[in-house]
């Protein structure tokens, strides 16, 4: 339904047929800009801000440096004012103005665009909150990258969540997103569990579960090397025959890497996460790793150490970085070097990120500097998307090695919670994959609801409560919104959106609150772009179910002899649920409709 509020001049960087509250911005920036002159439109546009505790919008005068107090240009501001389809007030506030919009307009074009933009969308999925902002660029996203053979420990989970995150969001901004998963798939480990598959290796077991067995495995052999110092010989031995293409020594590592990565791809789609390409170090090939070499000896900076090669970075307060080993073997920095200049040729990126843990800062720092050494233009294309520690992640039973083992953990603790209230949980048709799906939101939330740049401290009993900010509250908040169709099956189906009346609901502060909060999801979609940081979206969630939660008692549907009122309030619900669930979505989360 197209909108029926007047036409307004057009301010770059807007699109009020994505985004409402654009209109209403614009309106309130061609106010402020017509009564003080020479300010342009554009630039009171960027004074235009969310306000505080139940103000719409408010603009601070003195950002915009023009003559004369701010009481003055408040005057000059506000004497003018006549109350028209986009503002109802302006109150003046020492340097500031308040602008209260026209409620019965703001909640009938706010939940108009909902509807239109989630089922009546040109590209046949919703498509509320995105916006064409990277139309015509490619971003390749590196995340997660577990080591084969090791465990996947908590730092991997944090890179998976936020990397699947940064995937859809840039997807929900237009890039043309391709996601890499970059498996420690190469190295001196496979040396050591070629010389300990003979002695502990099963078929059975590999077919079973590869990930877990080729970790004990290798747990094994460790130990014993510790105890007879030719089980490393062997094992550096025997690595040195797969880096010269010895075909005896790739076929077992061949099976090994196509088992995990069997094992991974199922794990993932647990977690809701996918990749377009299973990547490895074992891919990145030799020629650029040799060329790395040559080029960084040509510009002076490398240095022979006892037959290793270092590159010298002292003068960028970088250090020394290891290039290859004395026996001539690769280390991670050069394949590393070597992998980005073969992505660039096969993907021509417009950006390309690694989603890797704040440990890592140096060794990311030197790699981009390296390749900027070596002068390619697209270096400059390179980010790092950095992350702090998780603390003391553990099941009770002691320490999580495996993924598999943290998701049975969450999905074991929730089961226990749900079948405390016996009628809901016979209720539910599949209490199994719904109490892993609660699971793992409490694992993501807790996860993402914080700056990703913060250590936190891993805590199932906080993550899995149904009280306060966790995962488990928003699955419930969904579901409560999922159930107010089935719960009124006499107002539906409900009419097109031009029959529906809300001028009801323009009298009540909840509905306001909602609205407001529900037109700015595309904002908040376009922040998190700008910060690469999933917890704007979360805060935004939990605002939005805390706004759902304090209208209940008010804003009834079921019960409500006022049809017109009845069908209004259902209508808000039903938006509110597909802009929660959106922003659920946007997360890597799977909206629940019952549990």
């Amino acid at each position: 339904m197209v909108s029926s509020l007047p036409s307004l001049p057009y301010v770059p960087g807007t699109d009020a047929s994505s985004c409402i509250l654009d209109a209403f911005r614009i309106a309130i920036a061609k106010r402020v800009s017509d009564a003080l002159p020479p300010l342009t439109l554009e630039q009171a546009y960027v004074g235009v801000d969310y306000g505080k505790k139940g103000v719409d919008f408010t603009v601070a005068l003195p950002r915009f440096r023009l003559p004369g107090k701010p009481d003055e240009l408040a005057a000059k501001v506000v004497s003018s004012f006549q109350p028209d389809d986009f503002v109802a007030s302006i109150t003046h506030d020492k340097q500031f103005l308040h602008f209260q919009l026209n409620n019965a307009n703001l909640i009938r074009e706010v939940l108009n665009q909902i509807h239109t933009l989630t089922y009546e969308s040109p590209t046949g999925k919703p498509s509320y909150g995105t916006n064409a902002s990277g139309a015509g660029k490619k971003v390749v996203i590196e995340f997660s990258s577990p080591n084969i053979a090791k465990s996947f420990h908590v730092g991997h989970l944090r890179s998976t969540i936020i990397g699947a995150f940064l995937v859809n969001l840039y997807r929900a901004c237009g890039w043309d997103v391709i996601s890499l998963n970059y498996l420690g798939d190469w190295g001196t480990q496979f040396g050591m569990i070629a010389v300990g598959f003979e002695k502990y290796g099963s078929q059975e077991e590999l077919q079973k579960d590869a990930i877990k067995h080729l970790y004990d495995v290798y747990v094994k052999v460790s130990r014993d090397a510790e105890s007879d110092p030719n089980v490393k010989v062997e094992a550096a031995q025997f690595f040195k025959r797969m880096e010269d293409g010895d075909e005896s020594a790739l076929v077992n590592w061949r099976q090994w890497r196509e088992l995990s990565v069997k094992k991974y791809i199922e794990e993932y789609d647990r977690l809701n996460v996918s990749f377009d390409r299973y990547t490895g170090e074992s891919e990145v090939g030799r020629e650029w790793q040799d060329k790395a070499l040559e080029q960084l000896d040509q510009l002076g900076l490398i240095t022979d150490a006892n037959g290793a090669k270092l590159v010298d970075l002292e003068k960028w307060k970088m250090g020394k970085a290891v290039l290859r080993k004395a026996d001539g073997t690769s280390i991670y920095l050069t394949r590393d070097i070597a992998g980005a200049i073969e992505r660039y040729e096969r993907y021509q990126f417009d950006k390309m990120i690694y989603v890797v843990a704040s440990q890592q800062d140096l060794h990311l720092s030197q790699f981009f500097k390296i390749l900027h050494l070596m002068g390619f233009p697209w270096a400059s294309r390179l980010e790092h998307v950095n992350y702090g520690l998780v603390l003391g992640m553990s099941t009770r039973k002691g320490t999580a090695v495996f993924l598999d083992q943290i998701i049975k953990e969450a999905s074991s603790v929730m089961h226990e919670q749900m079948r405390r209230n016996e009628d809901k949980y016979n209720a539910i048709e599949d209490p199994e994959m719904v109490s892993q799906e609660v699971g793992i939101t409490g694992i993501k939330i807790q996860d993402m609801a914080a700056k990703r740049i913060n250590n936190y401290t891993f805590n199932w009993d906080r993550m899995l409560s149904f009280e306060g900010d966790t995962g488990p509250y928003l699955q419930y908040a969904h579901v409560r919104l999922t159930s107010m169709e089935r719960k009124n099956p006499e107002l539906l189906p409900l009419p097109p959106p031009s029959q529906i009346d809300t001028s009801s609901l323009a009298d009540s502060t909840h509905a306001r609150d909602i609205a407001i909060l529900l037109g700015s999801y595309p904002d908040v979609v376009k922040t998190a772009m700008k910060t690469q940081e999933p917890s704007g979206v979360v805060t935004f969630a939990f605002r939005l179910s805390h706004a759902i939660s304090s209208a209940w008692e008010t804003l009834v549907v079921k019960g409500e002899k006022d049809l017109d009122k009845a069908r209004a309030r259902l209508w808000l619900y039903i938006c509110a649920r597909d802009v929660l669930g959106a922003a659920m979505r946007l997360l890597s989360i799977r909206p629940l409709q019952r549990m």
